[in-house]
């Protein structure tokens, strides 16, 4: 049964051809919320692209380090300074995909963005608070739970922070008629 353009939802009508004869088609509305699984493979490639690049610079630093003969205390104080700056740099990969796109390279491949309830991007101090609520949530992954038990999947920390998880909608090019 071919749909007619009476029968489609709104956002999925045809709109009228613009000069060059293309027929546009737009998705008005997120195609739902992102679920636990697709959040996981997510968070999944995310863990693996931050432990990557962290462990290119660990090499890097231990190679030059490896150059010199460094007391114990020195290593100590190498160690803290290397987890620091681990801790700065997965705030700095989540706040920065989050307050920018609303989305970070795991979420780019499993199609999913963060976005605050009324759907504009987050701002920084609400992407650090969904970031600390995301960790302290880890516990027991209680704070995943609720992913399972509500409509929109909010997570705990989506509550915190205001936001919701949405799938993105594929994108299609113009065809020609």
């Amino acid at each position: 049964m071919a749909t007619t353009p009476e029968r489609m939802p709104h956002a999925l009508a045809p709109r009228p051809a613009d000069l060059t004869g293309v027929v546009r088609v737009t998705a008005a509305a997120p195609a739902g919320y992102g679920g636990l699984v697709t959040r996981a493979i997510a968070a999944a490639i995310d863990a693996l692209l931050i432990d990557l690049a962290a462990l290119f610079v660990a090499a890097v630093v231990a190679l030059i380090v490896s150059i010199f003969p460094i007391t114990n205390d020195t290593r100590t104080l190498l160690a803290v300074i290397g987890g620091v700056a681990f801790g700065v740099w997965v705030i700095a990969y989540f706040v920065t995909f989050w307050t920018t796109t609303g989305q970070t390279a795991g979420d780019r491949v499993m199609r999913i963005r963060v976005v605050r309830e009324d759907g504009t991007t987050l701002g920084p101090l609400r992407a650090v608070l969904r970031l600390l609520a995301a960790v302290a949530g880890l516990v027991l992954l209680i704070g995943y739970i609720p992913i399972l038990l509500n409509d929109r999947r909010r997570a705990m920390h989506d509550w915190v922070a205001g936001t919701v998880v949405v799938n993105q909608p594929e994108t299609t090019k113009g065809s020609a008629t």
